[in-house]
């Protein structure tokens, strides 16, 4: 699984003894691009800041569902990127990295030892204004393609979920606009989901959620995960032969 997008993928929760516990069956590429236990925080965007994220709790329940396999985590978030940095030679600067230039031979390094089941994505907050905003849905719709077609999974799973609802921090027309874009996206490229934030809380900065959140934000991914392979299963099967 690629876990893409920026801070709130990233994760930026107080991280607890719980979160560094050895699970057998999860885990994660590391900077050095190894595969290591997955423990949080498995990101390494802002180091000083990084923590827990909803990655590892998805991939537990992916785990305690599928008895016997391994689950490959490839963390390539980067806090504060606009969806412009995840564009082929997209540069960020706060952190000098090209995001989606870095994610992807990462992700081609990974299938070397497994299949890619799913793209999550969290991201939005950072063109969340006037003059980012209009154009986001095209520009999410071209970086679901393009990662369809640069990691040769035409219908891997890309899952969105939804930027934080919190009462302090009320949501400005941009970002309203961008939320629009996530709600929308499974009535408007296939096999996509989205997956809600309500009732989640924040750390104290009315921006990242806190570590009990993002640990139910990774159950609901799962859920909803779930709940698209399903339904893309069901279509995929042969109809039922009518009765004679």
């Amino acid at each position: 699984f690629l876990l893409v997008g920026q801070s709130n993928m990233a994760g930026r929760g107080n991280v607890s003894d719980a979160d560094r516990e050895v699970h057998p069956q999860v885990l994660m590429l590391n900077k050095q691009s190894k595969w290591v236990p997955a423990q949080d925080p498995m990101h390494f965007d802002k180091p000083k800041i990084v923590g827990v994220g909803l990655g590892r709790t998805f991939a537990i329940d992916y785990a305690a569902q599928h008895p016997g396999i391994t689950v490959g985590l490839i963390p390539c978030a980067v806090g504060g990127s606009p969806i412009s940095a995840w564009a082929p030679g997209g540069f960020h600067p706060s952190t000098n990295t090209h995001p989606f230039d870095d994610a992807v031979p990462r992700a081609i390094l990974a299938l070397q030892s497994g299949t890619l089941k799913g793209v999550l994505w969290h991201q939005g907050e950072g063109d969340s204004n006037a003059t980012k905003a209009p154009a986001y849905e095209k520009k999410l719709h071209e970086l679901i393609a393009r990662f369809r077609k640069d990691l040769n999974a035409a219908n891997v799973p890309f899952i969105a979920g939804q930027m934080g609802q919190f009462p302090e921090r009320p949501w400005n027309d941009a970002r309203k606009m961008v939320d629009s874009v996530h709600r929308q996206l499974p009535a408007s490229v296939p096999y996509t989901a989205f997956v809600s934030s309500a009732g989640l809380n924040h750390r104290g900065d009315e921006v990242h959620f806190d570590s009990s959140s993002y640990r139910e934000f990774g159950h609901r991914y799962f859920r909803a995960y779930q709940t698209l392979i399903k339904q893309t299963e069901s279509k995929a099967a042969p109809a039922a032969p009518l009765p004679k």
